[in-house]
């Protein structure tokens, strides 16, 4: 039988008129947000303060990981115009730190690093002082490809690592833990300038001591920011949760974190890796 939510678990809905604008604009300019894709439970925290994380490369993910709601399937085809459309929203939103991130298209040679860049290319243009943060898939180990979005520079370099290493290949779908490092490390050797930035989400079957020493692998290759959240199960078919985490040990996962060396850690609950973005951009900042 699962586990019911705790109490700190509840999602306050706020469906106000920033939140419908901004739903109105998305479907008008025909664009994904992973907001509603993978069904994320800030939605309407972040919807009512005109923030959101926009999905490029189409709606359908080429793997099928278990812990993620975004639909799966082979995509039959590529949206050239979609950078400029973003870039739009974008101006339109007034936004001051966009997130961009993308379904991962193994089907692609690159994996759609050329779109990555072309959006950033396309935000920059319309809105030079927007600060922009890409979530990128691995790429399959394909440097040339990060090379590509890590020359558009990128003002952080977001990649999950999303469990501890015993669960990756059990909770991921063709991405590795090794590569995830790799990438990161990859990152700051192509733009050492750049933040780097990755996220855990718990209650998969984890033990803190290895939470832990993901911590310190991640350290190891020079990650700047980690975000620390719940996992919530998307549907009966998806991995089931096995432990609901207590406000308090977020906190005290967040100071583990912060002697360690991150620049910021986002640890709580309903934090997700592009949850206050902004805020954790500034604080990073601050911290250099």
């Amino acid at each position: 039988m699962a586990e019911r939510k705790p109490e700190w678990l509840k999602i306050k809905l706020n469906t106000g008129e920033n939140f419908k604008e901004l739903k109105r604009m998305m479907r008008g300019k025909t664009l994904h947000t992973v907001c509603e894709e993978a069904r994320c439970p800030n939605i309407y925290e972040c919807w009512a303060n005109r923030t959101a994380t926009f999905m490029i490369l189409g709606d359908l993910c080429t793997r099928a990981c278990r812990f993620c709601a975004v639909k799966t399937g082979l995509p039959t085809e590529l949206d050239l115009a979609e950078p400029e459309r973003v870039a739009e929203a974008t101006e339109q939103m007034g936004l001051t730190h966009v997130v961009v991130t993308s379904v991962a298209r193994d089907d692609l040679k690159d994996g759609g690093a050329l779109v990555f860049a072309e959006t950033i290319q396309a935000i920059r243009k319309r809105t030079p002082l927007c600060s922009i943060e890409v979530l990128i898939p691995d790429f399959l180990g394909n440097w040339d490809a990060l090379k590509v979005v890590m020359d558009a520079k990128p003002d952080i370099l977001n990649h999950n690592i999303e469990t501890v290493e015993r669960l990756s290949d059990r909770v991921r779908s063709k991405a590795k833990y090794n590569r995830t490092l790799e990438l990161l490390a990859k990152s700051k050797e192509f733009q050492p300038k750049v933040p780097t930035k990755s996220s855990i989400m718990i209650g998969v079957g984890e033990t803190t001591e290895e939470i832990i020493a993901t911590m310190d692998d991640l350290r190891r290759v020079d990650v700047d920011i980690l975000t620390i959240g719940q996992y919530l199960q998307p549907s009966p078919k998806h991995l089931p949760v096995k432990k609901f985490y207590h406000p308090d040990e977020f906190a005290q996962l967040k100071e583990e974190g912060l002697k360690r060396g991150f620049k910021h850690v986002e640890s709580g609950p309903l934090v997700r890796s592009s949850y206050h973005a902004h805020e954790q951009v500034e604080s990073a900042a601050k911290a250099l």
